[in-house]
């Protein structure tokens, strides 16, 4: 089951999600402008760092799947999301690694990708829970999540190394019984929003 999520392309609307490849390193190091806006994650600025970062991403499969994130409109690479921590035997996965172009950010980009990321887990995987993990102090990752329908589980203390020390995570899930008011509720969002 390693390849239980697949690397299949998933697109709606304006918002497309591929298999990063090596030939997006210039483009992704043009996505991240003002790296002091994405302190609370680790991103590309350069061409080597961009090289680097797909190396690490596409390293085990297994383990996660990334995707870029194009805009449909104009086909420019404008942010990454991914699979990770996949536990096919217990049908479970997180959803992160993302960040965006400040441009698009606050827009339906986010919404639309974990529609996306979702609605393939879940129906088409037969996934039961999706994962999200994010600095116990980025209130706008943390509400993000929340808006997507995922219930807060709590923090975790020293969970993964962040700059010199350790950061206490808090942790949001969304199980398979809850998919259904989800997804009506993010295809409200990303239907009403003409952006």
């Amino acid at each position: 089951m390693s390849d239980w999520l697949g690397t299949g392309r998933l697109s709606i609307g304006r918002v497309s999600l591929r298999p990063f490849t090596f030939d997006d390193a210039t483009d992704l190091a043009r996505v991240v402008c003002n790296p002091d806006s994405y302190r609370w994650t680790t991103v590309p600025t350069d061409i080597d760092a961009a090289l680097s970062w797909i190396e690490s991403a596409l390293a085990d499969p297994s383990r996660r799947v990334a995707y870029a994130v194009v805009d449909n409109d104009d086909g420019q690479l404008i942010g990454s999301t991914s699979f990770y921590d996949i536990d096919a035997d217990n049908l479970s996965a997180a959803i992160g690694y993302t960040f965006y172009a400040e441009a698009v950010q606050g827009t339906v980009v986010n919404p639309t990708a974990k529609f996306l990321l979702m609605r393939h887990a879940f129906e088409e995987c037969g996934a039961v829970r999706l994962v999200w993990h994010t600095h116990e102090s980025n209130a706008r990752s943390r509400a993000a999540i929340a808006k997507l329908g995922a219930t807060f589980e709590g923090l975790m203390r020293k969970h993964r190394r962040f700059g010199d020390g350790w950061r206490t995570t808090a942790q949001y899930a969304l199980v398979d019984d809850d998919w259904p008011a989800a997804k009506q509720t993010l295809w409200e969002r990303i239907s009403a929003d003409d952006r």
